[in-house]
């Protein structure tokens, strides 16, 4: 199965041939196809309407009108752009948008594939998936002024067969998500093309990649074969340096691996406790994995969390001393749209996507595709979660009922909170626009409060400030000392900076 050029905005008139949003619920509707990016629309009409997990719930009835936008600047967390060449790096496209050069840098965070992009923890390094590049760009980083650049030749890429002036590699068909290990030496990558995880060791002084194995679903050449990586969309290294956990969206599962500490190869467990799934033979059986999308693993170790777009559900996963992952089928196990046996029931989480975790662990966060919007969960020291009522458990855009008001936050992708926890940024792939939202430190709600400056757009009306090279906006991450924000642009082919005012 091919998919070369997957983008949100393909999914979404897929989906919408299969599921179509109306004020009684999804109903059922007569297929529809693009294949202008190359897509196949047959499994992915079948991946969100099979075995009856197509999402079920329309959003809630939209409120009255929100209150006048105000004209802001600078507001604490608010984001600035950083001027000229050194706001935003990419191809062709980026540059006519006045962006620096950069090579294999094709499709940057594409629809599967929430964590596009990761800083090493040093802050000395960003890595990006480009999937239309089959390629990893590597970009070091100025931590005084957060300028990215690529360094020439070999250490600015890594990228299937060595294509464009690269590092070669093998299994980077199509890479989509990155994963940095705690201590640095390590990364991480899923490609969905060739239903992989690499792993690859890193230069801590120039950044450079270079490979060190890779597991794979299908028969490729130079990869261990590895079980439940069907259309692997998301990767994540746990802190003690143990583990590597991918959700692969086709095969509805997680799979576990263990983790080399001297070299950072990986190896999936053996058996079941390799890998946890809805369905699948040698897997553990779990909940509401279906079309994994999101993943996060709490600082501590303790539990990983899964947004499973057709199950619209967050699902709570416990990681065990060998590093398996098992699930509570008693109603602590997940967190659905609709009532589902051994799962509790939430609000706005149609076409769960990315997950992320508060520093403090205390609070997990979600975007949700169909529901446009930004869930927020209480989590208890245990690992569980519970959706915060009234409006402090959901923000939505243009409103919903018993939800907080967003803007420009529709078709939300990536999500990441920031290093002080006072802050939650969301990628909107459909605004093309980057949300930026107020945290309590002390309950964890959240609120986007009608400034300006609450978010960036490129095509920001009255509504937000204006950014550059914002198309198809969907991964996002904040460097380790929380001055700056970045993302990714699959349509502008870029990757985006920004100075995160305090």
């Amino acid at each position: 199965m091919v998919m070369r050029s997957f983008s949100k905005s393909v999914l979404v008139a897929v989906v919408a041939g299969v599921v179509a949003v109306t004020g009684a619920g999804y109903a059922s509707a007569a297929g529809s196809s693009d294949t202008s990016q190359g897509l196949p629309t047959t499994e992915i009409a079948q991946a969100f309407a099979a075995t009856g997990a197509a999402p079920t719930a329309a959003p809630d009835a939209a409120l009255a009108p929100r209150a006048t936008v105000r004209v802001s600047k600078g507001s604490r967390g608010s984001l600035t752009q950083l001027r000229g060449t050194k706001g935003c790096i990419g191809m062709s496209a980026a540059r006519k948008k006045g962006c620096a050069k950069a090579r294999a840098l094709k499709g940057p965070g594409p629809f599967m594939g929430s964590r596009a992009i990761a800083l090493s923890s040093d802050g000395k390094h960003a890595y990006v998936a480009a999937s239309n590049s089959d390629a990893i760009a590597v970009f070091k980083r100025n931590k005084k002024s957060g300028v990215l650049t690529q360094s020439k030749g070999v250490s600015g890429c890594i990228s299937l067969n060595g294509a464009h002036g690269c590092r070669s590699a093998v299994g980077l068909d199509g890479p989509n998500s990155i994963a940095v290990s705690s201590d640095g030496r390590t990364v991480y990558a899923t490609s969905r093309n060739s239903n992989s995880v690499t792993s690859f060791a890193r230069n801590k002084r120039t950044g450079g990649l270079s490979q060190v194995n890779c597991v794979a679903g299908t028969a490729t050449t130079g990869c261990a074969t590895g079980v439940a990586l069907d259309g692997p969309d998301v990767v994540v290294a746990s802190n003690d340096g143990r583990n590597v956990y991918v959700g692969s969206f086709f095969g509805n599962a997680v799979s576990a691996f263990s983790r080399d500490a001297s070299n950072g190869a990986l190896t999936q467990l053996a058996g079941e406790a390799g890998c946890i799934a809805t369905s699948t033979v040698g897997c553990a059986t779990g909940l509401a994995l279906n079309a994994i999308e999101g993943l996060a693993i709490s600082s501590v170790g303790d539990t990983v969390y899964t947004g499973s777009a057709v199950s619209n559900a967050i699902a709570v996963l416990t990681r065990q001393s060998d590093g398996s992952l098992t699930q509570a089928s008693d109603g602590s196990g997940c967190v659905t749209t609709v009532p589902v046996e051994g799962c509790a029931t939430g609000r706005q989480l149609a076409g769960a996507n990315a997950v992320a975790l508060s520093p403090n662990n205390k609070n997990l966060y979600a975007t949700s595709l169909f529901s446009n919007a930004v869930t927020t969960f209480g989590r208890s020291s245990a690992g569980t979660i519970g959706q915060k009522p009234g409006i402090a458990g959901c923000t939505v855009n243009q409103g919903a009922q018993n939800c907080r008001f967003g803007r420009k936050m529709s078709q939300p992708e990536g999500l990441v909170v920031s290093p002080d926890g006072r802050n939650v940024y969301a990628t909107a792939f459909g605004s093309n626009a980057i949300d930026v939202m107020r945290r309590s430190t002390s309950s964890g709600s959240l609120k986007q409060a009608p400034r300006t400056d609450t978010c960036v757009a490129a095509k920001p009306g009255s509504d937000c400030t204006k950014g550059r090279a914002l198309g198809g906006v969907s991964s996002v991450a904040v460097s380790p000392d929380g001055k700056f924000v970045y993302a990714t642009a699959f349509k502008s082919e870029a990757v985006v900076a920004f100075k995160r005012n305090k």
